[in-house]
């Protein structure tokens, strides 16, 4: 279908506006005043509309050739990213990175390296999704991200993946102050616990068998979506059940959450960059070897 509205056209109306003469407008754009002219009748006898009202003295623009102009600077900057981001893409960056970052880790230890990628200057938009359990491993190998951040050692499924240690994350027993838990005999046994209801973050797993830790067969559950709410859970005395030491440094500092000793103690969780194999966009490889040696990202594992 043929348009009658052309990026050319559109490129000569912004520069009359911008420099205030049909002239202004064909020195900017090295072309003969004639030829600026030209553009804008023919844009009119297409559009069968008046852009430009010649009354006066000079020539103004008509409130239908204002509102072509205004909508139409919307279309020649995303001309030009489209440009830009083509370019991009031809040097090997993505439009779009998607990161999955496991619950365990908060948002703000990838912080500083989504600055320094900012700093660079290209037009990739990278997309943060928080992922629970296996669904850290189930968007990245669904695709539903590129990027995996905390995935685990043990629910990892079977494909090309290439992985990268990020540390072992440790868990301690926490409970608040006030919980009956408090005054048991300690190392707290499973009949100890059991009586009270767990805090469980849901595993957003969608195809991935789901998994849950240091839950008892016969124990109550309180489930949220994320270990955020999880440790609000715990500090409320909703709820018990273990947690990443390095997560609630400041709410044992304060005396907001006490940890426990338990008798069947629970093992680090070995934590991992994973990526599929064939996956080398400049993006992705740019956070896969910043995050690998990230200090700030391994302090909120290991603590």
């Amino acid at each position: 279908m043929h348009s009658e509205i052309t990026i050319d056209a559109l490129k000569v109306l912004d520069a009359i506006d911008r420099k205030g003469s049909f002239a202004g407008a064909a020195n900017e754009l090295f072309r003969v005043p004639s030829a600026i002219s030209y553009t804008v009748q023919k844009l009119e006898e297409d559009l069968n509309v008046s852009i430009f009202d010649r009354s006066g003295h000079r020539a103004t623009l008509t409130p239908a050739g204002r509102y072509l102009l205004e909508e139409g600077r919307s279309l020649l900057e995303a001309a030009q990213t489209l440009a830009h981001t083509t370019r991009q893409v031809a040097q090997g960056w993505e439009t779009r990175l998607k990161i999955a970052v496991n619950s365990l880790i908060p948002l703000q230890a990838l912080f500083p390296a989504i600055r320094a990628f900012h700093d660079l200057g290209v037009p990739v938009d990278v997309q943060l999704i928080e992922e629970v359990f296996a669904g850290t491993w189930d968007a990245l190998q669904s695709r539903r991200a590129d990027l995996a951040i905390g995935a685990d050692h043990f629910s990892k499924p079977a494909g090309n993946f290439t992985t990268c240690k990020l540390g072992d994350m440790p868990f301690v027993y926490a409970v608040a102050p006030d919980h009956p838990l408090t005054r048991a005999s300690q190392p707290l046994t499973e009949d100890d616990i059991q009586q009270y209801p767990a805090a469980v973050a849901a595993d957003t797993s969608r195809r991935l068998p789901p998994g849950t830790a240091g839950i008892f067969r016969r124990q109550r559950t309180l489930t949220v979506s994320n270990l955020d709410q999880k440790i609000a859970v715990q500090e409320a005395g909703l709820g018990v059940g273990w947690l990443p030491t390095a997560r609630i440094r400041p709410q044992l500092a304060d005396g907001r959450l006490v940890a426990l000793e338990v008798k069947d103690t629970r093992q680090n969780v070995e934590l991992y960059l994973a990526r599929h194999s064939d996956d080398r966009g400049k993006a992705l490889m740019w956070f896969w070897d910043r995050l690998g040696v990230d200090e700030t990202l391994s302090d909120h594992i290991v603590g």
